[in-house]
């Protein structure tokens, strides 16, 4: 079953060895867990629904289950609530459609009893997309998890239609029985959702190949309060603003995706990853750079610190293994400040070998070392087992979370250096924080930097929310007085909607929100998520 409170399958585990916790604690101190609410007490807490009434078509559920199931996403200040028993809000009830019809009778029955309703996909949401809002309207959350199946697939354009529901697994399993893979895998590929990937313009883990989502959605269909809106699949068209652009990261605010049209490819004939060690981030930032410059046909590349490099061979188990890897790379020379990268060859087996060669070639002026494919191949086995880590140090007393934003390479380094810098220095009581970074999406023009940060759990949740408030709040300044986006592939949710009109100025936020009041106008979907609750559209 899905955990409540954390992440993933309650099946599911990963531990750390003994080695593993030994560098936690001298990274940032030995810990205690905290004492977390049960279930029980979490159901107890829930309050009476304000929708429970007569019965109606499709089913509301108001059960205490449902709802706190419901309540929160999966980003830091969600655990601390969830775990803390600190929820302020929760949905009055849950609602599954199965046709766009059913979705249809939700807006019209919240228009009726002037509920605000949130759409609601995997749940996987780590800036607040999905958390109610208190207030003395109703809250109705519509789960699209049941309209998940392939609606259409076009062999001839490759073009598939499918509910905007369906997880990433679900989607890979019909494409792939029929020779085609959307290719799109964000780390929370296992339980987010595609319409979920559209309106927070998601970014997969191959996306250097495959492109990310705004490359792969080609059309669908909104309802909104103001009505439908249909965006046809064409490849191109001069007709004016394309309106899909507003529909992609629009966040729940525009309306509900009931389907979404995608561009698929064929399977690819192979596949393979490959890890290189660099001498230090210089060398290994240069290189990443004339790769993804010499458009070579890559579906993955990306590159740790060295402070990542080191702490993800801790954390990963396999002691004579790695120990074998430092002799190797000790002996060619890469030593304490190596840096891993990780490349995905993607494709016909010739065109791949052209790429490694070249790959190799490029890595090799740069100091880089090639170790093979057994770490790439452990890596993408792995990559979405990661996310249960999260699990495992909560119950060690660590907190841990991740932020991103992209620039242009030329100021890639000085950036990167003022987050870590930001979060380094932020927490005032003593306390330590462990940081790392990976440049996680590379382009011809610039990088996504990727860093997770790390430290204590305060015995009194509220303690440790003002943590996590101090780090984000630094390393999100960092962001915006550095030339970087406040999220690469996150989304705004409501963490970064006080920082987007650093980024889209007075004008283009006034614009986004009367295009909201228009499909909208009574500002019933998802008030406070991309921008905040208080601007124009509320007037």
């Amino acid at each position: 079953m899905r955990r409540w409170n954390g992440w993933g399958d309650d099946t599911i585990d990963y531990p750390l060895s003994a080695r593993a916790l030994a560098f936690l604690e001298e990274a940032v101190g030995a810990a205690v867990p905290p004492r977390d609410v049960s279930l029980a007490e979490a159901l107890a807490a829930v309050p009476a629904s304000r929708l429970a009434g007569a019965a109606r078509e499709p089913a509301i559920h108001v059960a205490a289950d449902d709802r706190l199931r419901h309540a929160r996403g999966q980003s830091l200040p969600d655990w601390v609530a969830l775990r803390g028993g600190r929820l302020s809000a929760f949905p009055d009830g849950v609602a599954y459609p199965v046709t766009s019809a059913e979705v249809a009778r939700l807006l019209a029955y919240a228009a009726e009893v002037d509920a605000r309703l949130i759409p609601y996909g995997g749940g996987t949401s780590v800036v607040g997309h999905i958390n109610p809002e208190p207030g003395p309207r109703p809250v109705l959350t519509v789960n699209m998890r049941r309209m998940n199946r392939l609606l259409r697939l076009d062999a001839i354009s490759q073009l598939a239609t499918f509910g905007a529901g369906v997880a990433g697994p679900e989607l890979e399993a019909q494409l792939r029985a029929r020779g085609f893979t959307l290719g799109h895998y964000p780390q929370s590929f296992e339980y987010s959702t595609l319409g979920g990937w559209v309106v927070t313009r998601s970014s997969g883990q191959q996306s250097l190949g495959y492109g990310r989502i705004e490359s792969l959605f080609a059309g669908g269909t909104l309802l909104a309060p103001a009505g439908e809106t249909v965006l046809p699949p064409f490849p191109a068209s001069a007709a004016g603003p394309d309106l899909r652009q507003l529909v992609l990261g629009s966040e729940g605010r525009l309306g509900i995706l009931t389907d979404v049209t995608v561009r698929v490819s064929p399977l690819p004939e192979h596949e393979e990853f490959h890890a290189f060690f660099f001498p230090g981030f210089i060398e290994g930032t240069t290189a990443a750079r004339r790769i993804v410059q010499a458009r070579l046909p890559l579906s993955l590349l990306r590159l740790s610190t060295p402070t990542e490099t080191r702490t993800t061979l801790a954390l990963a188990g396999h002691e004579r293994l790695i120990g074998l890897l430092e002799t190797m790379l000790g002996v060619r020379g890469v030593g304490d400040e190596k840096c891993l990268m990780l490349c995905g060859f993607t494709g016909r087996p010739a065109t791949m070998r052209d790429a490694r060669h070249a790959v190799i070639d490029i890595t090799k002026e740069h100091g880089g070392v090639n170790a093979g494919r057994r770490f790439g191949e452990q890596w993408i086995e792995g990559r979405f087992r990661t996310p249960y880590l999260r699990n495992t140090l909560w119950e060690r007393g660590y907190a841990v979370d991740t932020l991103e934003t992209a620039t242009t390479w030329e100021l890639v380094p000085r950036l990167l250096a003022d987050i870590e810098s930001a979060l380094y220095s932020a927490l005032e009581d003593g306390e330590r924080v462990h940081v790392f970074t990976h440049l996680s999406h590379v382009y011809p023009h610039g990088a996504s930097i990727y860093t997770t940060y790390l430290f204590r759990l305060a015995a009194d949740p509220d303690v440790t929310l003002a943590r996590w408030a101090a780090l984000k709040g630094a390393a999100s300044r960092a962001i915006i007085s550095g030339g970087g986006t406040i999220s690469h592939q996150h989304g705004v949710g409501r963490d970064h909607a006080s920082y987007l009109a650093a980024e889209k100025g007075e004008v283009g936020l006034a614009a986004l929100a009367d295009v909201i009041a228009r499909f909208d106008p009574d500002g019933r979907l998802n008030p406070g998520v991309l921008i905040e609750t208080g601007w124009r559209e509320i007037a």
